[in-house]
């Protein structure tokens, strides 16, 4: 998994200082150590934390990074007169301990979690589950009404989202250039590589499209493929997922705008790199822990067949025009 440089500098001496102090032992089996405490006020109920947060397993797994997508994560704080199944050493517990601009490790006890709860503990770990966070802003709550609160949450979240919105031009130019890169544009900003040319006619609007395929992000990480051998390479294998190749009827099956468009430009046998804006994609939505919004997307491509359809056709979705305009100048 490849960050930009500021990240991974970020994360490498979070963890740095974080091995170099011994934990602490709290109330609940929770154990904990700051490597960063601003000595300001900490959260209590009714406060909001933006945090960026890593969690692992004792097993080395890693389960979720807010990195990953680039966002924060919001969390409220509960008040203990609401907190229903709550325990000393809870989650509740760990986001109680920090402040703004605080950052620590905090080991969550599975057998304490399990005893409290009387949920059975995840099959995925084994003594504890592990958060690294950084706290990035502390919203107080104190005598604002919750709309207030809300408003000002909103606020610093709608911020981050622009930021990520301003920066994929530059995800997409860093790309390109790092993978020394001639892609055509189309009027709509897909941008594509035709890599192998293929014979035979494109497909039009009602034709089945049959492909292999594999997608990730301009940073280099994998999230979908239909090859299982890349899956396993790439850690996101999944037993239950049939690895085969994907047939899409152009115009009727619903996939994003930027595939409408692009399989269009290739005929069979033709191999490509598409490079989809997220205008073209997902746009603002966050599909799970994979894709981030505004987040631009990068297919690899090989068309293994092209099935005609019936002919005057009328396609369910709209199909942008595949025709390039110019060669962008990244």
């Amino acid at each position: 998994m490849k960050k930009s440089i500021l990240v991974l500098t970020a994360l490498a001496g979070l963890f740095l200082a974080s091995s170099c102090q011994s934990f602490k032992k709290g109330e609940g089996g929770l154990e904990y150590k700051f490597f960063e405490d601003k000595g300001g006020e900490k959260a209590v109920g009714g406060d909001v934390l933006a945090m960026d947060i890593v969690v692992k397993t004792d097993r080395d797994s890693l389960l979720a990074s807010t990195y990953d997508v680039g966002l924060p994560q919001i969390a409220p704080v509960i008040p203990d007169s609401l907190v229903q199944g709550g325990y000393a050493g809870d989650n509740n517990t760990i986001l109680k301990m920090l402040g703004e601009g605080d950052s620590a490790t905090f080991k969550l006890d599975l057998d304490t979690m399990a005893a409290k709860t009387g949920q059975p503990k995840p099959d995925f770990a084994d003594k504890y589950i592990q958060f690294t966070i950084k706290v990035k802003k502390l919203f107080k709550k104190g005598s604002l009404t919750d709309s207030a609160l809300f408003e000002q949450v909103n606020k610093y979240y709608l911020a981050e989202m622009e930021g990520l919105k301003k920066s994929e031009e530059g995800k997409i130019t860093k790309y390109v250039e790092k993978n020394k890169l001639q892609p055509k544009k189309t009027a709509t900003g897909l941008q594509y590589v035709i890599k192998t040319e293929g014979t035979g006619a494109n497909p039009v609007v009602g034709d089945t499209v049959v492909i292999n395929y594999t997608g990730g992000l301009t940073n280099d990480k994998i999230f979908d493929t239909s090859n299982p051998e890349v899956a396993k390479e790439k850690g996101i294998f999944h037993p239950m997922k049939q690895y085969e190749p994907l047939r899409v009827r152009v115009g009727h099956t619903p996939v994003i705008p930027g595939w409408t468009e692009g399989l269009q430009l290739l005929k069979k046998g033709g191999k490509a790199t598409l490079i989809i804006p997220s205008s073209l994609g997902y746009g603002e939505r966050q599909q799970s822990n994979l894709i981030p919004p505004y987040a631009p997307l990068v297919f690899d491509v090989e068309v293994l067949d092209i099935i005609p359809g019936p002919k005057g056709d009328t396609p369910q979705v709209i199909a942008p025009t595949g025709a390039p305009v110019e060669t962008p100048v990244n």
